[in-house]
């Protein structure tokens, strides 16, 4: 059986999670290349928007993300990479980027953005000023 995946200017959404606990790790975004590599290489690769470039979770940090099995969404819009996270997945030295809970909203006046009051709840695991010098 085969599934197109359908790439929105040519990039997808991928929601990295950690294959033992579950917990959801990162948020990043996959070009057709960047879903091959991690194909062939077992490492996690992404597209990075702001970069424009292809790059390899942890090509930096050493601080990889080896997949054991990549998923699509029924609508084929969406992967999940299930992984084994070594060190913290997020550049700030968390083990998630979701590492902060929303506990408050406000709509900005022309409702097209918003502030949230936040809150860490997730442990910082290394320092990014050590590892992104």
């Amino acid at each position: 059986m085969s599934v197109d995946l359908a790439f929105d200017g040519g990039l997808l959404p991928a929601v990295a999670q950690d294959a033992e606990s579950g917990d959801v790790l990162m948020l990043a975004y996959v070009s057709p290349e960047a879903v091959e590599r991690t194909r062939e290489t077992g490492l996690a690769h992404y597209y990075s928007r702001s970069r424009d470039e292809l790059w390899q979770k942890g090509g930096t940090s050493g601080h990889v993300q080896h997949v054991r099995e990549v998923r699509v969404d029924c609508d084929g819009d969406a992967l999940l990479y299930l992984v084994d996270q070594e060190g913290g997945a997020c550049h700030t030295g968390h083990g998630s980027c979701f590492h902060r809970r929303v506990e408050d909203v406000a709509v900005t006046d022309d409702g097209r953005g918003a502030t949230a009051d936040v809150e860490t709840v997730g442990e910082r695991v290394f320092d990014p000023d050590a590892v992104y010098e």
